[in-house]
Parts: structure tokens; sequence; C-alpha cells
């Protein structure tokens, strides 16, 4: 997509040691992204060849995850769009280094979803440290390089800017053809959308 600054992919075929189980998220997203009027979504129709297209358990725990925090699915013109990719063959991905998400929402006057509010404030405490290092300027800055066996990324778009502004992903294998493949998807869907915490006007706190 045009304006794609957010991650790089190469599409490998071989195997690789990660677990099914190991869901750990990781996300890049815009400094110039608009989240304080993201107000609705729908999904964006995936047109290529390269991943799984759509599967209905993933479908059905982003809107659930987007609902709790106010978003409303609407299919005409909404403010962002989602689209996800299920890789199950080795990806090579790079990651940046940015604020947290969550602090730099809430430095900006917006608000983020409440739960697990223990770990967060740790995670506040940690992240302020590192942010007061690298607050001289917004930078994209490259920090590493990874391999893995399979990949589930979720992209945010701006629809008026046709722009990816946020994009969660974790890495894992993916067996299409488990028993628990349905339960691993959802498991590893609520883990990257758990990262994307913006909540809109219409969320009753």
């Amino acid at each position: 997509m045009k304006n794609l600054i957010l991650l790089s992919l190469l599409i490998l075929f071989s195997s690789g040691c990660f677990s099914s189980k190991d869901f750990v998220a990781e996300y890049d997203y815009d400094y110039r992204g608009n989240f304080k009027k993201y107000q609705t979504f729908a999904f964006m129709e995936d047109t290529g060849t390269d991943s799984i297209k759509q599967i209905p358990v993933i479908d059905k725990t982003i809107v659930s995850r987007l609902h709790s925090q106010g978003f409303k699915h609407q299919e005409s013109k909404p403010d962002i769009l989602i689209y996800y990719k299920l890789f199950v063959s080795q990806v090579r991905y790079r990651g940046y280094i940015q604020p947290e998400f969550n602090n730099w929402l809430s430095a900006r006057g917006m608000e983020i979803l409440k739960e697990e509010e223990r770990k967060d404030k740790l995670k506040e405490e940690l992240a302020s440290e590192e942010e007061e290092d690298r607050k001289k300027g917004e930078d994209y800055e490259n920090i590493k390089y990874f391999e893995n066996d399979g990949m589930l990324i979720i992209y945010v778009i701006d629809y008026k800017k046709n722009k990816t502004i946020w994009q969660g992903y974790t890495s894992a294998s993916f067996d299409v053809n488990s028993p628990s493949i349905n339960l691993d998807l959802t498991r590893a869907t609520y883990k990257v959308m758990n990262q994307f915490r913006l909540v809109t006007d219409n969320y009753t706190f």
C-alpha cells in the first residue's frame, strides 16, 4: 500500500522452531495518524494472494474488541479500515523503536482502554524512562530483524488518507489443520488487538 512505512516483509519458505502457543505481540504506528477522530471501522477486502483469506474467527475477535472500545462498524466510508494477513511460512520483518503507544496517546489527551492497570503502570514507568532518552523527535529507529515460521499481522488504515497508521503482529507457527487452530487464532488476534487500546467518544468507562 502507498505510504506504508511501518513494516518490511519478505516471505521465505523454510522451517523453524516457534510454537503456536508463543504469542508475543509487537506493533508500530504512524505519528501522523489522526487518532482523536477515529470512530468507525470496516474490513478491507483482501485482493492479494500471499495470505490466507478472510477467517471468521479473526473477524469476530477484532469486531468484539473494537466494539468494546467504542468503535462502530460502518461499511460506508468508515474512519478506519481493518486488514489482516496470516502467514504460515517463514516471514522476515523489521521493527522500530517508538514510545509506547498507550503513553503516546495519553500524552496527547486521548483515552485508552482501562484494563490490566497494574501491569500497565509498570510498563508506563519503564516506557517513560525510555521516552526521556528519545523525546527529542518522533523518529522511526530500526531496532531488529526477526525470522519465524509464520505471523499474524493486523493493519489499521486511515480510510481518507489511504495509509496504514497502526499495525500489530505476533509471530508463531500456525497449523491450519490443527484441531486447536481456531483457539490459537483467537488468542493471537486478541494479543495483537490488546496493543491497540485507543477508545472513542462512544466508549463507556
